[in-house]
């Protein structure tokens, strides 16, 4: 089942700090979205592991999208989430991109929008979001 998950908005991340999202996958899970970046319609980062979905099985698909034109997709083919577990990531925001820490892998998204403020986080798809914290 894929519905609308919660919004944040106002959130005021800069560079050097941390968005925590903790939830669960849901154990038929398809897959998932969260969005980070000014509004819903300025993302810096749009991040959507795929376990079976858009003809990609255990891949992460990062975005940017800028009013409704998308950039270029990043691919990361380290999976590291497992259908009805419960998963940690973290946001580090950075002047020039933010770093996704995931369990056992990292990697990095550039910054494409410039933003050097992040206000809104959205989650939506197979997924339950359990907490959202920051520092």
């Amino acid at each position: 089942m894929s519905c609308q998950g919660p919004v944040c908005t106002n959130l005021g991340l800069k560079p050097g700090q941390r968005l925590m999202v903790k939830g669960v996958i849901a154990p038929n899970a398809k897959s998932f979205v969260m969005n980070l970046g000014k509004d819903a319609t300025h993302l810096a980062l749009h991040f959507n592991p795929r376990f079976d979905a858009h003809g990609d099985v255990n891949l992460i698909v990062c975005n940017s999208k800028k009013m409704e034109e998308w950039g270029a997709e990043q691919r990361e083919t380290v999976f590291p989430f497992q259908k009805g577990a419960p998963i940690e990531i973290t946001f580090s925001i950075n002047p020039s991109d933010v770093t996704v820490h995931l369990p056992g892998h990292q990697f990095s998204f550039p910054n494409r929008l410039g933003l050097s403020v992040f206000d809104y986080f959205a989650t939506h798809g197979d997924f339950t979001l359990r907490s959202v914290s920051w520092e």
